[in-house]
């Protein structure tokens, strides 16, 4: 299955729920959600079907990969790596969702959806330790520095960018220095950390089927 292509707010309407997926619009009053709180379709409004514990447990799924943009077969990738590692499943699962590059930029406030951070990143506007980056699925490590490119500060877009990240605050496992358009990794985030609102004990359930 390739990447979706449609309209994104398509897609929190799917799930029911704010994914958060277009930025600054999700929280003004343009958010489809909130225009049409109902999913997408000819005879959405219509229908009344009791989801089935699998059909749960696939939406959660479903919803988790929307959120942060991966692919179907990425995200039985990573479970299957996080299923591998000691601690508990779910929660290693999201750490490394949250360790992808595309992620952290988003997080710093480096711009402000991961679906721009993503392509910002594949278009090479950031290294990590000095070393161009520009693959978005890279998992970042404990004492690794982001940082815009040089060549990159001046135009009007990290301009922008910068003065929005001077008012927004990184998570506790971030840091980042605005002025100089840089963050670094303290440490691995843990699971009181992370604000994504999705119940990962649901898709240990279902991979477990």
């Amino acid at each position: 299955m390739g990447r979706y292509t449609d309209a994104v707010c398509r897609q929190c309407r799917r799930e029911g729920e704010k994914l958060f997926l277009k930025g600054d619009r999700c929280y003004s009053e343009k958010c489809a959600v909130e225009r049409k709180p109902y999913v997408p379709g000819m005879h959405a409004q219509g229908r009344r079907q009791k989801p089935t514990e699998y059909g749960i447990q696939l939406r959660e799924k479903q919803k988790t990969r929307k959120i942060y943009g991966v692919l179907e077969k990425q995200f039985r990738n990573y479970f299957h790596k996080a299923d591998r590692q000691q601690g508990i499943t779910g929660e290693n699962l999201l750490v490394m969702l949250e360790r992808r590059l595309d992620n952290v930029v988003y997080r710093l406030g480096f711009a402000t959806s991961r679906a721009e951070a993503r392509q910002l990143v594949t278009h090479g506007h950031f290294t990590i330790n000095g070393k161009k980056a520009s693959i978005a699925s890279m998992l970042v490590r404990v004492g690794d520095v982001i940082q815009v490119k040089e060549g990159s500060k001046q135009s009007p877009k990290f301009q922008e960018i910068k003065e929005q990240a001077a008012y927004k605050n990184p998570p506790e496992w971030l840091s980042v220095d605005a002025e100089n358009l840089s963050g670094s990794v303290l440490a691995y985030p843990i699971r009181e950390q992370i604000d994504t609102a999705v119940n990962e004990q649901l898709i240990v359930e279902l991979y477990s089927r």
